[in-house]
């Protein structure tokens, strides 16, 4: 690195730190090296008085945070599920910020509106959705449940005679929104945001594995005629289980629900001929959600809202402008999302859909499915360990008994830490049915069974120094 960089060119540099980066990530710890006490006395200084060099900048910039940086992105990065960002996504991101181009409309970006057009196109037809359906890319899965559940807040209410966008929820009945027990986070904030409140979910009974048991949706059915809201999961966050689409389905249509599925990660399996048939059905819902960032592989912030009821999608965020933004007889993105000022999303998604073809995107689900199942059979065959939940598709749990044999919360966390303090795998852990489990979680490109295999050698190190540090605690 030169030390004068006065005149130095500040991409050049950002380039050279992040290949310096991105080749590092096979070997180098997962962990971060610097905690926050560490990063804030680095970054925490006066403000300056007056400019810098941007290239100094940016080099001090990497040299104070990369220490911070959790290695996400390396191939035995298993705690959540967070892929590793393909190489044409990251140009294709790098293309995005230096291209600056705002997504809302046509009239801001003819580049970034064609190719949301045929992102939306593409993805359609990799998840089996309704080839009318209509689609946002938002910034994650967050913001795509509250996307089409917007759109189902209006269509619900629009049935009944209720303008909601113009009278809010002042004059609209109490929804009821029914959620499996093992749904996901994000779809209680989505509620709380849109205005349902928290005390509208019913939670519906699971299986063992974490999939929705039709004869407890039927009862919640049956309750009442409240305008109701039902979201399934493609791939539930712990075991990856899929739940009974056609049944579920066919039981909130003759309900008059709408029917949302969270499909953050799950409705990737339906690149791969293996896998979709996990998927049977889920065409014949009213909306889906779906991450970019998990098994597409691409940079945070893009996710994907569809709706098959364009309309009422259109209705909940349309509006008119004060000055023209031309060519409004093309898809204006502003109309399909919550965001106005947007980042032109669908640029990385064409470079990875590009970069993968239907076999590339097809091979990485499975490649990670297969990986997962060898870290799941590999880990579980180690002393004192057990398999929670066998691999559906790409997640799997495992426990640890002691050298005493007692099946304690602590030891399967005392593991998971001691893996993640060597730095050569990550694994996080978390409650299912009332017992603390570690997550096996694969989405990366970069997995495969040679990595499985160090992941798996990992574990049983960390299992060796518990031991060897219990059997020198005195008695």
């Amino acid at each position: 690195m030169r030390d004068d960089r006065q005149n130095a060119d500040p991409l050049e540099i950002a380039a050279h730190r992040a290949r310096a980066f991105l080749a590092s990530l096979p070997g180098r710890p997962i962990a971060p090296a610097a905690d926050a006490p560490a990063l804030r006395a680095r970054l925490a200084t006066a403000l300056p008085d007056g400019p810098s060099a941007p290239a100094a900048v940016i080099a001090e910039l990497a040299e104070a945070l990369e220490p911070g940086l959790l290695a996400s992105a390396a191939p035995r990065f298993f705690g959540w599920v967070i892929g590793g960002t393909l190489p044409a996504a990251i140009a294709a991101d790098w293309l995005t910020s230096a291209w600056d181009q705002n997504g809302a409309a046509y009239a801001l970006s003819p580049a970034a509106a064609v190719a949301e057009e045929v992102a939306g196109a593409w993805l359609k037809e990799i998840f089996g959705l309704p080839a009318e359906a209509s689609f946002a890319l938002v910034s994650g899965c967050q913001m795509a449940h509250v996307t089409a559940l917007a759109a189902a807040r209006h269509h619900l209410l629009a049935a009944r005679g209720i303008d909601v966008e113009r009278t809010g929820l002042h004059e609209a009945p109490r929804f009821r929104i029914l959620l499996a027990e093992t749904r996901h986070e994000s779809l209680l904030r989505a509620i709380r945001l849109l205005g349902f409140g928290l005390d509208s979910i019913t939670l519906l009974r699971c299986s063992e594995a974490g999939s929705l048991e039709p004869a407890a949706l039927a009862e919640a059915l049956a309750e009442d005629g409240r305008p109701s809201i039902l979201c399934l999961q493609a791939g539930e966050l712990n075991t990856g289980a899929f739940d009974p689409f056609i049944p579920a389905i066919a039981l909130a249509r003759a309900a008059g629900a709408w029917v949302h599925v969270d499909g953050a990660f799950g409705l990737w399996a339906g690149a791969s001929g293996r896998f979709r048939p996990l998927l049977a059905g889920v065409e014949g819902a009213d909306s889906w959600a779906c991450d970019g960032h998990k098994w597409l592989n691409l940079p945070q912030d893009c996710g994907f809202a569809f709706t098959a009821h364009p309309a009422s999608h259109r209705a909940a965020f349309a509006q008119t402008t004060g000055y023209a933004l031309l060519a409004e007889d093309t898809r204006r993105a502003l109309d399909w999302n919550p965001e106005w000022s947007r980042r032109a999303r669908a640029f990385v998604v064409l470079a990875a859909l590009r970069s993968l073809g239907r076999r590339g995107l097809a091979g990485l689900v499975e490649q990670s499915c297969t990986a997962c199942a060898r870290l799941a059979t590999g880990i579980a065959a180690l002393p004192g360990a057990a398999l929670v939940a066998a691999p559906i598709i790409n997640q799997a749990l495992v426990r640890f008994r002691d050298p005493a044999g007692r099946d304690d919360d602590a030891r399967t966390e005392a593991v998971a830490a001691a893996v993640r303090e060597e730095g050569e795998a990550w694994f996080g852990t978390a409650l299912w049915r009332g017992r603390r489990v570690m997550r096996i979680s694969v989405v990366n490109w970069r997995t495969d069974l040679v990595q499985a295999e160090r992941a798996v050698a990992a574990v049983a190190r960390a299992l060796a120094r518990l031991d060897r540090g219990a059997a020198r605690e005195p008695g």
